[in-house]
Order: structure tokens, then C-alpha cells, then sequence
């Protein structure tokens, strides 16, 4: 396989920064959150979480009036066309989709969802012993912060599966599909047949705007701690 195989046509550029920031600072804030929660860090491990909740809010929002590869309605695939895809895996050749793939686009909507559940759980969370508890916990009783603790576990287990298969999907597209995935979330741009239209790409300033909306929700919703 040459190289012009393993970059067909002209580069094109997919990826927001809003996006390629996101992806990157949500990265290293489950990181943060994870390692600090593990080590007993909880005041690092609330401040973490509660600026991830403002990032996964935002990128909700982006959803839905972001740049063209970033709304849901571009990505999220009928059935047919996901199944379609399953049944190319097997090609060995890059993928020519100008942004994520059908699965792809089904494992974000996933992450997010899970995500917003965990980060809002915290929120509500308690230990056995109150001694580490969310900003909202004594807004509920004593059994409802517990079980929000218990779905805070859960989904922390279900995030590291999705981080997992996330990774081992990423490789299999780099060593199997010869797909760089990775490097058009750092350049935003990626190389696609020349019938392949420019997305539309939303402005920053769009994107500032819309974290500033999410900012303001979650500390609204903060605010409630008194």
C-alpha cells in the first residue's frame, strides 16, 4: 500500500478547536478525577469533577449548534448504515468519513450520556460515614445520596470499559485500517476524496459562548449548595 493510499485525496479540515480542545481537556480531567478519587483527594476530585460536568454540558450544547462533524444529527447513524459499517471492518483500507464514523458517533453519544450521569451523581453522593460528600448531598436524605454514591461507582466502572474499548478501537483503525485516527484530533484536518465537501465550521466565539451557558447552568445549580 502506498502513501498516497494512506492519504487519499486533498486534506480537509473536520475538527473544530472547540472539539479538539474538548477531547484533550476531558482526557486529562478523568484522568484527574479518577487518580484524585483513588487517592483520597477529594477536594481536587469535586473541583475536577464539577469543571468536567461544565465540560460535558458544553459539549452537549455544541451538539446541537456546533460545527457540522460536531452535531448529533450529522453523526448519530440509522441501524442500517452502523450495521453497514460493522461489515466493512474487515476492509483494510482507511475510512473516507469527515468526521466520526457510525460507531463512532454511537460510542460518543454513549460516553456523554454516561458521563452526565456520573458527574451529576457526584453531586447528589455521600460515604458511608459523611465524611466525603457532593455540594448538593444534603439536599436529599441519607438513602438517596447513598444510592447516587452507588451510581457514581457503577459508572465510573462503565467509563473505563467505554475509555477501554475507545483505545483498543483507535488502534485497530491505526494497525489494521491504516486510519490515523489520533492526529486529526490534534491537526483538525484529515486527507478525503476530493467529492468530499468542506464542513461547515462554527466560530469560536460560538463556542466560548455556549461555555459560558453551560458555566453558568452548572454553578447555578451549585448555588443551591447555599
Amino acid at each position: 500500500m502506498t502513501g498516497a493510499d494512506l492519504e487519499p485525496g486533498r486534506p480537509v479540515r473536520i475538527w473544530d478547536r472547540p472539539t479538539r480542545v474538548f477531547h484533550w481537556v476531558l482526557v486529562a480531567l478523568f484522568i484527574v478525577c479518577y487518580v484524585s478519587g483513588d487517592r483520597g483527594r477529594f477536594d481536587i476530585h469535586i473541583m475536577a469533577g464539577q469543571a468536567l460536568l461544565i465540560l460535558v454540558v458544553a459539549r452537549i450544547i455544541w451538539g446541537f449548534v456546533g460545527s457540522d462533524t460536531a452535531r448529533f444529527h450529522q453523526f448519530l447513524r440509522s441501524p442500517g448504515v452502523i450495521m453497514a459499517h460493522v461489515r466493512s471492518l474487515g476492509e483494510r483500507r482507511p475510512g473516507h468519513d469527515a468526521g466520526h464514523n457510525p460507531l463512532g458517533g454511537l460510542s460518543v453519544v454513549l460516553m456523554l450520556f454516561v458521563l452526565l450521569v456520573h458527574t451529576g451523581s457526584g453531586l447528589f453522593a455521600v460515604d458511608v460515614d459523611g465524611w466525603n460528600e457532593g455540594p448538593l448531598s444534603h439536599l436529599v436524605s441519607y438513602e438517596a445520596a447513598r444510592n447516587a454514591s452507588g451510581v457514581h461507582a457503577v459508572t465510573v466502572d462503565i467509563l473505563l470499559v467505554l475509555v477501554a474499548l475507545h483505545v483498543a478501537a483507535v488502534g485497530f483503525h491505526w494497525l489494521y485500517k491504516r486510519d490515523n485516527l489520533v492526529l486529526p484530533m490534534v491537526t483538525g484536518r484529515k486527507h478525503l476524496p476530493p467529492e468530499h465537501d468542506q464542513p461547515r465550521i462554527a466560530p469560536d466565539l460560538r463556542a466560548l459562548a455556549t461555555l459560558a451557558v453551560a458555566a453558568s447552568v452548572v454553578l447555578g445549580v451549585l448555588s443551591l449548595a447555599g
